[in-house]
């Protein structure tokens, strides 16, 4: 489903990726693993828009989306749900939910999908009315997830969704992540926590100073004594 080649991407003088080339299959949650600064969370961004490429090539579903900007991959089938899950402070879940699906022209569909968010998530229909930015961080990483399910991708992409949250809600997000991927979306992940990015995704890609490294299925990168030792804590 996406196929990336030969990804270069920078920031002014600062080159953040160096060649990046990895591949995620439909139907598949792939996890991007490595330090900060790695080029993780550039890689997402490129991918929706948010960093312009400066060369490589990246190909979704059968077509070149390298350069479009976050409408156009939007509209392709690509969802992004950002580090420190950006909700719209000083509106209410349910408009925050309705933003996730500003491209839509369906409103049945976009109501059957709304429904089916409230369904998964009962506590922001408890709050649908309620400002997003008086939710606490774990109800906003479900509301950043629900907003992202809105535009109903073939391919949602998450940036460090455990972020600041307890230990408990990190074993619930993660879950719910797990669930998008049985559900049938393709899933790419970015997770400061490697260990639990490792046991639930089919493929890993170990990101370093802008290079892939390393690659392998989750249970490759779990025993591999090198990863272990830098990433796992031995």
């Amino acid at each position: 489903m996406l196929e990336i080649r030969d990804l270069e991407c920078g920031y002014g003088p600062v080159s953040a990726l160096k060649g990046v080339s990895l591949d995620v299959g439909a139907g598949e949650l792939v996890a991007l693993i490595g330090a900060n600064g790695a080029g993780k969370s550039t890689t997402l961004r490129a991918i929706s828009g948010l960093v312009k490429p400066r060369a490589g090539t990246i190909r979704f579903d059968g077509r070149d989306i390298t350069g479009f900007d976050p409408a156009q991959a939007l509209a392709a089938g690509v969802a992004h749900c950002p580090e420190g899950r950006r909700v719209f402070p000083y509106m209410s879940v349910a408009d925050n939910l309705a933003m996730g699906a500003y491209l839509r022209r369906d409103p049945i569909l976009v109501g059957q999908d709304l429904d089916r968010v409230y369904s998964d998530f009962p506590r922001l229909a408890e709050r649908r009315r309620q400002a997003a930015g008086t939710l606490s961080g774990g109800e906003q990483q479900m509301l950043a997830i629900g907003r992202a399910l809105m535009s109903r991708p073939k391919l949602v992409m998450f940036d460090e969704p455990s972020l600041g949250l307890a230990p408990t809600i990190v074993e619930q997000t993660l879950r719910i992540i797990r669930g998008i991927r049985d559900g049938g979306a393709t899933v790419l992940l970015v997770e400061q926590n490697a260990f639990a990015a490792l046991e639930i995704c089919d493929y890993a890609y170990l990101i370093a100073t802008g290079r892939v490294v390393k690659r392998g299925t989750g249970a490759d990168l779990l025993a591999d004594p090198n990863v272990r030792e830098a990433y796992l804590g031995g």
